[in-house]
């Protein structure tokens, strides 16, 4: 929306670090295992949302606008003048860290803030903004002084990063067309406001339940399904024992929509035809620039070896799932789509031995958050202290405030936590950038402000809020994206923390699960909430194990939609026919389960707008954290030598270094297919052989 904005193994065979004996405050268990409580205001003094003195009434957000307009005014003015002072890169970013400090913080509060009056004027505030983008975006004179410095050179010494952050601000210009003659960026303008709305479209549709009279179904499945008078609605797949239930619900989820086809096929349509506007020869090239993998071609390479691979690896996965279907049908039945989450949780089940209720008690909030802090202890000498907060700084009563203090640097920044669900609050869990760090003129350091949201159940008076294995993965995860925002120190805002390539950004936050799924990290603070007990060895590892049952199986589905969302912004000659039967071909190269006919998955994948032609960063994002665990972190989860290096290295610079050159400096060794290929089908052997060893202590045989 806003352009303008936005080796070797080191540590084998090394003993763990001490920092795991040490005592560990039990300061964030209190804290998050109750719900805050508000401070008394005695001297009656207030501050705004954010401590931002504006925020106190809705009425703040008009200020924050007109203050804003008035100061990108004056930044224009300098940028396009002959007078300037400064490097133009330095013009540029403080043009886009004032408007990102409005439309950052507006977009959250329109989403978040429980009053509509705050909803509705930052809403407005959004629109503002947008609206002063717009009009940057086609400003000629401002797009000229700025490619002018990226072709001749600025009249002040530049770095290498400068140059690289000059770069990506032309980059975002010339995606409005602005380069182009009026008429040709007109039509860049409508294609960019009609992908928009096709998108928005198509995502509505995505999860709109199938609608059938109950008189097609068969009796004996009636019960599993939801219904509406003589109608019944199927908004999903079903992992249930019923078979019968399981293809219904499939088959009837995924029948062909026409409407639904048409705007996909509008949508990868007009993708390319702005694409070639703008002058790539696909949209996957141009969604790809100035990624880790920077090409198209890189990532189809990637899929086609990994896929060589992995292929006999998710058979084996097949064939053991097919024989638990044999075995409980007592048939010779074959392994369909639809039966594939029902054995991935059935398996998952008997491997754990106990039902996954039974270890939420050992994960409370507060100790969730505790093992967290003195992990970021351990790693980087950084605490997280629960921090008072000033009458009407929070948006409600229920939000935690963090100070990320480092043991020589001081304060980092501040992560607000957002845990709890209510009321029109958004369900997802996310990580909002609220202010992000920056050099400023008077050599200090502008520190970040982070918003990490979840939707947990609150605390009762008998228990404190208790964590489902998923749910701990998912705060890591979170977790992961904010401690990147912390630890990046930029000189540059638009560069900030995850303000980076999109199949970079998600590897701090994916490393963080890798230490989530670690016993000896679990071990830290899996504790009973009641006795204090730590969680039994044996059932460590088995949590730990189970998230890799039938990992290979699941990998290969994640390779099939990748490739299939790269052909449809491929080589448009490629795609023949519809949707659908670039699907089929697809399916029948890339996974070992063949196609349903008279469906059409791909009509429910959403996916495809917010991620259209990157939806492959998940699998090289697992590659590169997979990459650096197996390399830094596997032998020694609380390694400080290796956790400062990881923050020196790679977290500092955010995106101000190219994310495929800070890899490969980061590992010793080039970002390439054949590595990231290896570094995957490591992790899924190691984990496989575990498994193996263990399936005699849980009944289970793992041999084809």
């Amino acid at each position: 929306m806003y352009s303008i904005l936005n080796g070797s193994k080191i540590c084998a065979k090394s003993p763990l670090s001490p920092c795991l004996l040490r005592r560990v405050s039990t300061c964030l268990v209190t804290s998050f295992n109750s719900k805050p409580v508000q401070r008394i205001n005695i001297t009656q003094q207030r501050t705004g949302i954010f401590g931002i003195n504006e925020l106190q009434s809705p009425v703040g957000f008009y200020i924050l606008k007109e203050n804003v307009i008035n100061k990108t005014e004056d930044l224009i003015k300098e940028a396009t003048g002959t007078n300037r002072k400064r490097k133009i890169v330095e013009v540029f970013d403080e043009l886009s860290d004032s408007l990102c400090k409005v439309a950052d913080l507006a977009e959250f509060i329109r989403l978040a803030h429980p009053k509509k009056a705050y909803g509705d004027a930052a809403e407005d505030a959004c629109i503002c903004v947008s609206g002063v983008v717009e009009k940057l975006n086609t400003h000629k004179e401002l797009y000229k002084a700025l490619k002018n410095v990226v072709d001749s050179k600025d009249t002040f010494e530049t770095t290498a990063i400068d140059d690289h952050v000059a770069k990506l601000f032309l980059f975002d210009f010339e995606q409005c067309g602005i380069h182009l003659e009026e008429r040709q960026r007109q039509k860049v303008v409508y294609l960019n406001d009609m992908i928009l709305q096709l998108g928005q479209r198509f995502m509505t549709g995505a999860v709109h339940p199938r609608q059938v009279s109950k008189s097609v179904l068969p009796d004996s499945i009636k019960p599993y399904f939801s219904a509406e008078g003589d109608k019944v609605l199927v908004s999903g797949f079903y992992a249930d024992g019923n078979a019968v239930a399981r293809e219904t619900a499939y088959r009837l989820f995924l029948y062909p929509d026409d409407h639904q086809e048409y705007l996909l096929s509008e949508l990868i349509k007009l993708r390319h035809e702005l694409a070639e506007k703008c002058d790539f020869p696909t949209y996957a090239h141009r969604a790809l620039k100035s990624s880790t993998v920077e090409t198209p071609q890189m990532v189809n390479e990637f899929l086609i070896k990994f896929t060589e691979q992995l292929r006999p690896r998710a058979e084996h996965d097949f064939k053991i799932m097919t024989r638990m279907k044999q075995k409980e049908n007592g048939d010779d039945s074959k392994l369909a789509a639809w039966d594939t989450p029902y054995y991935t949780a059935k398996l998952k089940k008997q491997w754990l031995q106990v039902s996954a209720s039974e270890f939420t008690p050992y994960f409370s909030l507060g100790g969730c958050m505790e093992g967290i802090s003195n992990l970021m202890k351990c790693l980087y000498g950084i605490v997280l202290e629960n921090t008072e907060m000033e009458p009407g700084e929070s948006w409600a009563d229920d939000i935690y405030k963090l100070a990320v203090i480092h043991e020589t640097e001081g304060l980092l920044g501040h992560i607000y936590c957002d845990f709890y669900d209510r009321q029109g609050k958004p369900n997802q869990d996310c990580h909002f950038t609220i202010r992000g760090g920056k050099s400023l003129a008077d050599g200090s350091y502008q520190n970040p402000i982070v918003v990490v949201m979840l939707n947990l159940s609150p605390p009762r008076w008998s228990s404190p809020t208790l964590l489902t294995p998923a749910m701990v993965d998912n705060l890591f995860h979170e977790m992961g994206h904010a401690m990147h925002s912390m630890l990046a120190r930029t000189e540059y805002q638009h560069v900030t923390g995850t303000r980076c390539s999109t199949d970079f950004a998600e590897v701090p936050s994916v490393l963080m699960e890798y230490f989530a799924s670690d016993p000896r990290v679990l071990s830290t603070f899996a504790k009973h909430f009641q006795t204090q007990e730590p969680m039994p060895a044996d059932m460590l590892r088995r949590l730990s194990m189970s998230k890799h049952l039938f990992a290979s199986s699941e990998t290969q589905l994640q390779v099939f939609y990748s490739a299939l969302d790269q052909r449809y912004h491929g080589d448009p000659k490629r795609i023949t026919g519809t949707t659908t039967d670039v699907l089929k071909s697809v399916q029948s190269e890339y996974y070992s389960l063949p196609y349903v006919d008279n469906t059409a998955w791909q009509l429910r994948f959403s996916h495809l707008v917010g991620y259209g032609a990157k939806y492959y960063s998940y699998l090289i994002s697992r590659a590169i954290a997979s990459w650096i665990w197996q390399t830094y972190f596997e032998a020694d989860p609380f390694s400080r030598s290796n956790g400062e290096r990881y923050r020196r290295e790679c977290l500092t610079f955010g995106g101000g270094i190219p994310s495929k050159q800070l890899v490969a400096n980061f590992l010793q060794r080039d970002v390439t297919p054949e590595n990231l290929t290896q570094s995957l089908i490591n992790e899924l052997d190691i984990k496989n052989k575990e498994i193996e060893a263990m399936s005699g202590e849980v009944g289970i045989s793992f041999k084809s």
